[in-house]
């Protein structure tokens, strides 16, 4: 099946691991080029960079706060002038409130706002106008199944934040063939100190009793970002082994 992803210009962020790395190599094998960031991981974003290049992308890495929005349009700009045209934006960064409410630093609450919500704003801000200028786009943000199965209210907050935000972009900017659309992963086999920890227990409470792969939730994204997924708007997948029915 044919993506139509040929020689479009991919934004990730967020990718240095786990599933933005494989969101990279797969938009790469696709023929995408790339211009992929993180707010700290250089290493594992040079990692993700080659991997792409390998894959036969130019790829753009730069270390990027995307809660920063001068650092943001720069970041896009760089892309858009490399590229000549931004036809993808994934808004993969992310921040984890995990903790009590009454025990979380306010420092903490305000940067789970600033990264979860604030961020994705910020990117969208700056690259949808390219889409605009070319009547062609994709958005994908993502939420998570904190929201429907209760979870820390930070957490839950930002992820079903991201889901009306999602919504939002979808009714504005369909007119512009733009498309925008969100996916919740759940439990994920990812590059996490304290993953085992996280996930012990909830195997057996969902049907496939098993936690899903990175590869199974990027190539979901590259779906909906590619020309098959031109039709879908609007809309939250949650892929999370059927932890949750929606």
């Amino acid at each position: 099946m044919k993506t139509g992803l040929e020689g479009r210009a991919v934004l990730i962020t967020g990718a240095g691991r786990n599933i933005g790395r494989r969101m990279a190599v797969m938009f790469a094998e696709e023929g995408a080029n790339l211009a992929i960031c993180t707010s700290r991981n250089m290493d594992g974003l040079d990692a993700t960079a080659a991997e792409a290049e390998k894959a036969g992308a130019k790829v753009i890495a730069q270390q990027v706060d995307v809660t920063d929005p001068e650092a943001v349009a720069g970041f896009v700009e760089k892309a858009h002038k490399e590229f000549g045209r931004i036809d993808v934006l994934v808004n993969n960064a992310v921040y984890r409130s995990e903790g009590d409410l009454l025990e979380e630093p306010v420092e903490s609450w305000m940067r789970n706002i600033a990264v979860n919500l604030h961020g994705p704003y910020y990117m969208c801000k700056s690259a949808i106008p390219h889409m605009i200028d070319a009547k062609w786009g994709r958005v994908v943000n993502f939420s998570g199944i904190a929201p429907y199965l209760g979870s820390y209210p930070g957490k839950s907050m930002v992820k079903l934040g991201i889901v009306g935000f999602t919504r939002g972009l979808a009714k504005q900017y369909g007119k512009h063939n733009i498309t925008a659309n969100c996916i919740g992963p759940g439990y994920i086999e990812v590059e996490r100190d304290d993953f085992q920890d996280k996930s012990k227990g909830v195997h057996g409470h969902q049907p496939l009793r098993r936690g899903g792969a990175p590869e199974e939730v990027a190539s979901l994204a590259v779906y909906l970002a590619s020309e098959n997924g031109g039709y879908i708007t609007g809309q939250c997948y949650l892929a999370n082994g059927g932890a949750y029915f929606q």
